[in-house]
Order: structure tokens, then C-alpha cells, then sequence
């Protein structure tokens, strides 16, 4: 489990070179997620779910203050802040794991890097500018996801020649434009952003093609956690009932390279992850036997 005693960008690293796989526990302070708005929507529930992740196994927290699903509405980012700041800042002074700030906002990510973040989570994938600036800035590492469009229409009609290709082509441009910018490598996390402006057949090949994004060298993030997707192939219409589905496409996940998997259930999932890792190790004492 990651602590405060090393930068976050080293434990991310380090997990990625050794095959360790990272659960990010999800914390929604949001009237409106599709999965548990409203839930947590005040510092006591939020840090009180936050606690429940932390026992569960969870080595990350990501804290988001407005919803993505899609045919959501824009949140401002006055109101935002006053979501997400005072839960980093009750989280920091309790538990001892790192923080990640789910925002695209460029005021969002600094006032909660002030508050205690160490790390970013944008799902528009530091395409605003300002954006980019407040992450090279603040210097923590930042998840850059892929979206196409925005949340309220990204999932009218989602186009791509070849889904795979497309955000290869899409990674390669980001990457690119983040080091001309002044960001250190070793401070990107790529998320191809399952669900984000993607038709279920998109994001199958996503999930079965996963694979081919490791060509980056970076650290790969997998939020695939209840999504639609997970309803319409086991009819499971509540997003809650989704978490068999959840574990089972984390681990395929895992097994084709994701290093951080982003969840709701953390527990069930931190259990699945012991059993790659015990995979792993005895695979590789077997190895070295021979």
C-alpha cells in the first residue's frame, strides 16, 4: 500500500516496472454520478466512505466533484472547488494514502493540489490549455484520458476509423504536446476512457486490444467500473449489481496492462488483484528456478 513516504509518480512507476497493480477507490461528491450520486454529496460521507475504501485495500483515492456520465450537466468551477476542496483536505488529515482530483478544470486541479492531491485525474485529457499549464505547474502526475466530444453528447453517434488506432494517433499527439509544454514524462498516466464517446463495440475492442497502448511506455489506467457497457451484455440494469462484471473486466484489464484499475468496489477488487499478483509471483519464482 503506496504511503506519503514517496512521491506518488515513483509508486506508480515502480508498480508499473514490477507488475504490481494499483486500485484506485472512487469517491464521488456529486449530486448526479450514474452510479452513487448523491451518496456521498458532504465532507462526513465522503471521508467516511473514503475510510471504508482505505480499509478495503484501496491504494489511490479519486476524488470528483462533478459528474461525467453521459447527459451531464457543466458544474462551475467556484462550485466545484467547494465540492471537492474541504473532502481532500478532511482525507489528508486522516488517511494516509494518496489523493487524485478528477477534474478538467485548470482552477480545480490547482486549488486541489493546494488542498492536498497528489495527482490529476482529467478526463478531457489536458486538451484546455490552461489545463495543461496547472498540471505542468503543480507537477504531480496526471492521468490523461481520451473522451470524444463532451459529456452531454459524447455517446450520440461515436465515430472512429479504428477505435484503437484513433487513440494511439490521439495518445502519441498528447504526449507530444505535454513534453513541448515542460511535462516530465514520468508524470503521465494514459486512460483510453472506456464509455467516454465509445459504442459497445468500441469498447470491446478497447478492453480486448488493451494491450497495444504499452507501446507508450507509460503507465496505463483502466475505469471501467459498472459501466453501461457491463449492464447491456449481463442485463444488469442498476449499476450496483454490476460488480461481478466490474471485477471480471478489471482483471482483463490487468492481464493485458493496465497498472491502475479505477473502481467502486474496492474490496471484491483488491481481491481479484492479490490473485494476478500470486499469478505473477509464482510465475516468475518458476522462472527462476530454471
Amino acid at each position: 500500500m503506496p504511503g506519503q513516504n514517496q512521491p506518488l509518480n515513483e509508486t506508480i512507476r515502480q508498480s508499473a516496472a514490477s507488475g504490481r497493480i494499483l486500485v484506485m477507490g472512487i469517491v464521488n461528491v456529486t449530486p448526479d454520478s450514474f452510479s452513487d450520486g448523491g451518496r456521498f454529496d458532504s465532507v462526513e460521507k465522503a471521508l467516511a466512505h473514503a475510510q471504508r475504501l482505505a480499509s478495503e485495500g484501496a491504494d489511490i483515492l479519486d476524488i470528483g466533484g462533478e459528474s461525467t456520465r453521459p447527459g451531464a450537466e457543466p458544474v462551475d468551477a467556484r462550485n466545484e472547488i467547494e465540492r471537492v476542496v474541504p473532502v481532500i483536505e478532511a482525507i489528508r488529515a486522516e488517511i494516509d494514502l494518496p489523493i487524485s482530483v478528477d477534474t478538467m478544470k485548470a482552477e480545480v486541479m490547482r486549488a486541489g493540489v493546494a488542498a492536498g492531491a497528489d495527482m490529476i485525474n482529467d478526463v478531457n485529457g489536458l486538451r484546455d490549455p490552461e489545463a495543461l499549464l496547472a498540471a505542468v505547474e503543480t507537477g504531480v502526475p496526471t492521468c490523461i484520458m481520451h473522451m470524444q466530444g463532451e459529456p452531454r453528447s459524447m455517446q450520440r453517434q461515436p465515430e472512429y476509423d479504428d477505435v484503437v488506432e484513433d487513440l494511439r494517433l490521439f495518445f502519441r499527439e498528447r504526449v507530444d504536446t505535454c513534453l513541448a509544454n515542460g511535462m516530465h514524462e514520468h508524470n503521465m498516466v494514459l486512460d483510453p476512457g472506456f464509455g467516454f464517446g465509445k459504442s459497445m463495440h468500441h469498447n470491446l475492442d478497447l478492453l480486448d486490444r488493451f494491450a497495444e497502448f504499452r507501446e507508450f511506455g507509460l503507465p496505463l489506467l483502466a475505469g471501467i467500473s459498472r459501466k453501461s457497457m457491463l449492464g447491456r451484455i449481463t442485463g444488469r440494469e442498476a449499476a450496483a449489481d454490476r460488480v461481478a462484471a466490474s471485477v471480471a473486466a478489471g482483471v482483463l484489464a490487468a492481464e493485458r496492462g493496465a497498472n491502475i484499475l479505477r473502481v467502486h468496489d474496492v474490496a471484491e477488487t483488491a481481491d481479484a488483484v492479490k490473485l494476478i499478483h500470486a499469478l505473477r509471483d509464482n510465475r516468475n519464482k518458476s522462472r527462476g528456478e530454471h
